[in-house]
């Protein structure tokens, strides 16, 4: 039985809560990461969303109807946006973790008076 004749089968009121679900125990576990694993797990989760990507274009490629092309593009655009964000975010967090640069100390010039 495949994944798709599994959630057919359901009651729309038990997807529903499986998804509510899943949004709240999410919410939970990202909220409760203290701020020093946030750079590590999102390399993680850019590497995620590599894998959803490349699943969304090979679901597109299957696509039969126009319903099916549609949101099988619609997803492989919103699953771009979301790996390219997630890098973004990745580089300005580690951004914040480097050093200001070092001014190089300029050579004294002769008779100049120091204080």
């Amino acid at each position: 039985m495949t994944t798709t004749s599994i959630v057919a089968a359901m009651p729309a009121m038990a997807v529903l809560t499986i998804f509510l679900l899943a949004i709240f125990v999410g919410f939970e576990v990202v909220s409760k990461v203290s701020t020093t694993l946030h750079t590590p797990l999102m390399s993680g989760a850019n590497a995620i969303h590599g894998i959803i990507l490349v699943g969304a274009i090979i679901v597109a490629d299957g696509a039969t109807s126009g319903l099916e092309t549609t949101l099988s593009i619609l997803a492989v655009v919103l699953a771009t946006i979301n790996m390219v964000g997630g890098f973004v975010v990745t580089d300005r967090m580690l951004e914040m973790f480097k050093g200001k640069p070092k001014t190089p100390k300029t050579a004294k010039v002769e008779g100049e008076v120091t204080k």
